[in-house]
């Protein structure tokens, strides 16, 4: 097995840890940072003309935003969950365009929108754990 093999072999058994070992607000963080990696290499494809290759990556992105989509709480998250919803159609019709126009400006905006939605992502997460914290100990 060759360096390259064995680095591969590597990530992959990495991911599968980190996705078994995660709660499910951590699961959401990962998809976040799997988008925003996704859209990375779809930009780098298209200054490179790989088309094809931007292709799957772009794919990969709208797959992981249909996910987030597939996963949102209308009854409990209700206006919440209906801007996240406006937002990730949104991100999907950008990326769709993207890949069509090979515009590196739209990857950019919808990166931009997802590392803001991911802060606060992490947030609700540190400031639960805070409270949590703050809050007394049961015997």
């Amino acid at each position: 097995m060759n360096f390259n093999q064995a680095l591969k072999q590597y990530n992959h058994v990495n991911v599968q840890t980190s996705i078994t070992d995660a709660d499910p607000h951590k699961l959401i963080d990962l998809l976040f940072s799997g988008f925003i990696e996704r859209v990375a290499q779809a930009r780098v494809a298209m200054l490179n003309d790989k088309t094809e290759l931007k292709g799957q990556k772009i794919s990969k992105a709208i797959d992981i935003l249909s996910g987030l989509r597939s996963a949102l709480d209308f009854e409990q998250g209700q206006d919440i969950a209906q801007k996240l919803d406006s937002l990730y159609e949104y991100m999907i019709h950008q990326l769709v365009e993207a890949n069509a126009k090979n515009n590196v400006e739209i990857c950019d905006e919808v990166t931009g929108l997802m590392k803001t939605i991911k802060e606060a992502w992490v947030a609700i997460k540190s400031e639960n754990l805070n409270d949590q914290e703050s809050q007394p100990s049961k015997p």
